[in-house]
């Protein structure tokens, strides 16, 4: 049996976002199409996309073998996590509800993609630990 090592967790996340984004984005291509108005597909499909962009992201994070090497990086790992969370969540509720107040919510998902990515970053010059 393969030892777990600190990258399980993240590799298991990021498949299942990944496997999420592509069903959510072929439910709403194929079976929202007819039903949401064109202006909640579109919300809908933004959701979508953004949520399988940083899913690879995280993905590409956890293959990477170095997600223990940089407490910046498992930040940005985790903001990014949220992100898809918070940001694509909110506006595959509101596309499907219709209730446009849940629009104020994805500002906070689109701020955790930001923090994620600059932490990330910031790891390319951090010390390691």
């Amino acid at each position: 049996m393969a030892s777990k090592n600190s990258n399980s967790i993240p590799l298991f996340l990021s498949a299942i976002l990944g496997f999420l984004a592509v069903a959510l984005g072929a439910f709403g291509a194929h079976g929202l199409k007819s039903v949401l108005a064109p202006d909640l597909l579109i919300i809908y499909e933004t959701g979508a996309r953004y949520h399988l962009i940083h899913a690879v992201v995280l993905l590409v994070l956890s293959l990477s073998g170095k997600l223990s090497e940089s407490k910046f990086r498992r930040i940005g790992f985790w903001l990014i996590f949220t992100g898809i969370l918070i940001f694509s969540g909110s506006l595959y509720a509101l596309s499907l509800t219709g209730i446009r107040v849940l629009g104020a919510i994805t500002p906070f998902g689109g701020l955790a993609f930001l923090t994620g990515w600059v932490s990330i970053a910031y790891s390319a010059f951090s010390d390691k630990e």
